[in-house]
């Protein structure tokens, strides 16, 4: 068996945590929006034309998303976590490579999992951006995809 890496610190327990959490990164992705802005020296009409409340929106989703937990293991650690749990999971991959990462989340009872050979990275990514759409979106953002 593989060792077990855990990347990143956010598991929302509860709804309330997680749209807590998702409501206090506002603040932070409007700075963040601000000062891309800044460096990529956009004048003040060019601000207000290009940066909108949806711009700032993608930057909030996308800080929430890159402090997911996802675990990284072999395939045979994801099995006896699977085995042992109740959630729901959503995978994409192939069945005919050796390591999962996978993000569990309690407040929606179900997970995000994303099979991989040798690009952990990629595999991560792939999961939080799957938990976010998938998982945490409708919840936090009101939206239906």
């Amino acid at each position: 068996m593989d060792e077990q890496q855990t990347r990143g610190f956010l598991q929302p327990e509860t709804w309330a945590d997680a749209e807590a959490r998702y409501e206090a990164l506002g603040p932070t992705a409007q700075t963040m929006v601000r000062e891309v802005a800044r460096a990529m020296s956009f004048d003040r009409e060019e601000y207000d034309e290009r940066v909108t409340p949806a711009v700032v929106e993608t930057a909030r989703q996308t800080l929430f998303a890159e402090q997911l937990t996802v675990r990284v293991a072999d395939r045979e650690t994801f099995n006896v976590w699977r085995e042992e749990s109740t959630y729901d999971v959503r995978r994409a991959g192939s069945d005919n490579v050796d390591r999962v990462a996978w993000h569990v989340s309690p407040a929606a009872e179900a997970a995000t999992a994303a099979t991989f050979q040798n690009e952990p990275d990629a595999a991560v990514g792939t999961v939080r951006r799957m938990a976010f759409n998938r998982l945490y979106r409708d919840r936090l953002t009101g939206d239906e995809q």
